[in-house]
């Protein structure tokens, strides 16, 4: 009962980013652990998967490759998942906060009574002293992820159940080819050994997926926009320096819930985590939800009438002024110095 297991999910015949992150990171934990890093992967048709997985530091990869299993239903993958940990008995297991992550990992953690910490930012390894019980934990997983809101970081512990479990989403942490020569085992997972009868009650008739049109996470350079633009019509004047910079827009939850922005471009806590190459905020106060998602990029510029804004403190270059006077003039001296 000490490796750490990641669940991986598939992504159109490829390992979700998500998960190849987790195992970065699992890699990590399991070395200070000095464990075994493990990988877990259902589905049809996924066969040599293993090559994708293993150079990322898994040392043993189970598959499950049947026709049940793919696409993903709820019950097919956690009778599986259940078996498996109830076998091989994780000291730590952990998914992505997707859609699948979400729907998951709470069906496995209260399968084995073992608790679950969701939308983690950090994870590491520390002890624990409860004084009330006078006992000491050694090696625990410090869950750590922002709560009330976003007002506090808090550090979430599960000293006596296993395994400890947590989602993380997509983009909180690196993704790192730990060794192109990194050696494997691959076990396969006897599917028809868990999965019942009454388990493929559910069937999926019909499949209609619309891609976004966003792709902010992949951008390297970020225009993003707070309620501090004040309309959704300044909010325009962000595309035309994303447009002249070659960026994407984004915009902070406030600016979302006042109909500044759609969803799909919210950064921060509640929605995408970015790490681009220039984040440029724009009349964002830079609370902890909104810098939870963007805390990791390369250069940021914050541009705000507040000189003692929050995001002040974590941006390389700061612009106290109107966003509405500074955003165009911006523009004009880019493309004036970019001929």
């Amino acid at each position: 009962m000490n490796n750490v297991f990641v669940i991986c999910e598939m992504d159109e015949g490829k390992v979700a980013d998500v998960s190849l992150e987790l195992l970065t990171k699992g890699r990590t934990l399991a070395n200070t652990l000095k464990c075994k890093l493990e990988a877990v992967v259902l589905g049809h048709k996924i066969s040599g998967i293993e090559k994708e997985i293993i150079p990322y530091g898994a040392d043993v990869v189970h598959i499950g490759d049947d026709p049940k299993l793919s696409p993903y239903t709820t019950l097919p993958h956690s009778a599986v998942i259940n078996g498996l940990f109830a076998e091989t008995k994780p000291q730590i297991g952990l998914l992505g906060a997707s859609t699948m992550g979400r729907d998951l990992g709470p069906r496995v953690s209260s399968a084995l009574v073992s608790g679950l910490t969701a939308d983690c930012t950090a994870l590491e390894i520390g002890d624990h002293e409860d004084k009330k019980a006078g006992k000491n934990y050694k090696d625990l997983l410090y869950q750590i992820r922002p709560a009330f809101g976003g007002n506090i970081v808090a550090t979430i512990i599960n000293p006596d159940c296993r395994p400890q479990m947590a989602t993380v989403r997509e983009g909180v942490m690196k993704k790192e080819i730990y060794s192109p020569n990194h050696k494997g085992e691959v076990k396969t997972i006897d599917v028809s050994k868990y999965i019942k009868p009454e388990d493929l009650v559910v069937k999926v008739i019909e499949r209609h997926m619309e891609k976004s049109r966003v792709n902010i996470k992949n951008s390297s350079i970020i225009v993003s926009g707070g309620y501090g633009m004040g309309s959704k019509e300044n909010f325009n004047v962000l595309y035309d320096l994303a447009e002249a910079i070659g960026g994407e827009v984004g915009a902070s939850r406030a600016a979302v819930d006042a109909g500044y922005a759609d969803h799909d471009r919210q950064v921060g806590q509640t929605g995408i985590t970015v790490r681009p190459k220039l984040y440029i905020a724009c009349g964002i106060s830079g609370q902890i939800q909104h810098t939870a998602g963007m805390e990791d990029s390369a250069m940021v510029i914050a541009i705000n009438n507040d000189a003692n804004a929050p995001i002040n403190k974590i941006a390389d270059y700061v612009i106290t002024g109107d966003v509405m006077e500074i955003i165009p003039k911006m523009i004009k001296f880019y493309k004036k110095n970019s001929k």
